[in-house]
């Protein structure tokens, strides 16, 4: 009963955000869905569930702002006359007057969508050098405390031993300084003669990253326990078969909601990258203060833009954690 109640929850909250597009039915439809969530709360331990109910509370949230938007900015062939006068008292107000000056003038709210972008155009391919990089630290620094034992002298054992060495010092630098000044020493000396700040953005933060999820990825290593090598050894398996078929697999189910977490610092991180001239949100907003003189509203937007990333995301991390949470029963 509860999976089908919860079934249900999931395919009202997708219609809900679907008819986004038509707001007061899209409105109705999100209620309808918090209501059937609300009376039914045994279906919401289930994940489906929350996922429905989520996005029925994402779908009203964009359909409170379209229809905030239809009433006081579309223009409607035959106006009501309560809808003039709302929109005269409106329009009167110095927060329009500051909304205007700020956003709507000179389409300066292009500044704040061409920085989300490029905000989420950074950060995705910073996560994606900073995983490989952390995967692959990690397993230097895992693969020499294991082996360091078995490893009797030898090339293999010497360069294992140079690599581990070069993995600290990796750690050490990039751990202790701050990201903004690694920023700037690859833009303004590494790669000096480039244009391509995204490339330098990604590269940065890449860099970063990867030092942070080395070490995320090495708990997770050395939390499984240590029968699981034997286990491999006793069904034949060298070591590097032991990592990709046993032990990898359960150190990245542990660590999972762990790298989530990281790929959400690294999309406030990304704040930084006017520093070096990239237009990403932060510098958006504050494009849009040196043109207006007014520091409040651009700054508040910027502010509000990445809680409500952050929000969204930690709730898909919550989710991910409750499903990790289910399959080990």
């Amino acid at each position: 009963m509860y999976t089908k109640k919860a079934n249900q929850i999931l395919i009202i909250g997708i219609i809900a955000l679907i008819l986004a597009v038509f707001p007061m039915v899209g409105t109705a439809c999100a209620i309808f869905g918090l209501i059937v969530a609300a009376r039914n709360k045994n279906a919401r331990t289930l994940i489906r569930a929350d996922v429905g109910r989520g996005l029925s509370i994402i779908a009203l949230l964009i359909n409170i702002v379209a229809i905030i938007y239809l009433i006081l900015f579309k223009q409607i062939s035959h106006t009501p006359a309560w809808l003039m006068s709302l929109r005269e008292a409106f329009y009167a107000t110095k927060f329009y007057s500051d909304f205007e000056n700020n956003f709507i003038t000179d389409n300066r709210y292009t500044f704040i969508r061409k920085g989300l972008g490029v905000t989420f155009e950074v950060t995705f391919f910073a996560v994606l050098l900073g995983i490989a990089l952390g995967v692959v630290v990690a397993l230097i620094r895992s693969s020499y405390d294991t082996l360091k034992e078995e490893l009797k002298g030898g090339f293999g054992k010497a360069i294992l031993f140079i690599l581990y060495k070069i993995c600290g010092i990796y750690l050490t630098v990039i751990r202790g300084t701050p990201v903004v000044v690694q920023l700037m020493i690859i833009y303004f000396v590494i790669f000096a003669s480039s244009n391509n700040k995204i490339l330098v953005a990604v590269l940065a933060f890449g860099i970063n990253s990867g030092a942070y999820v080395a070490e995320i990825i090495r708990g997770g290593i050395m939390s499984v326990d240590k029968g699981q090598f034997e286990a491999g050894r006793s069904l034949g398996f060298g070591y590097v078969r032991t990592m990709a078929f046993i032990i990898i697999p359960q150190a990245f189910k542990t660590v999972l909601p762990a790298l989530a977490n990281e790929f959400i610092v690294l999309i406030k991180e990304t704040s930084v990258s006017g520093y070096v001239g990239l237009q990403e949100l932060t510098k958006g907003g504050d494009i849009i203060r040196s043109r207006t003189y007014s520091a409040f509203m651009p700054l508040i937007a910027v502010a509000i833009i990445y809680l409500l990333i952050v929000i969204f995301f930690s709730w898909l991390v919550s989710l991910l954690e409750r499903r990790l949470k289910n399959s080990e029963r």
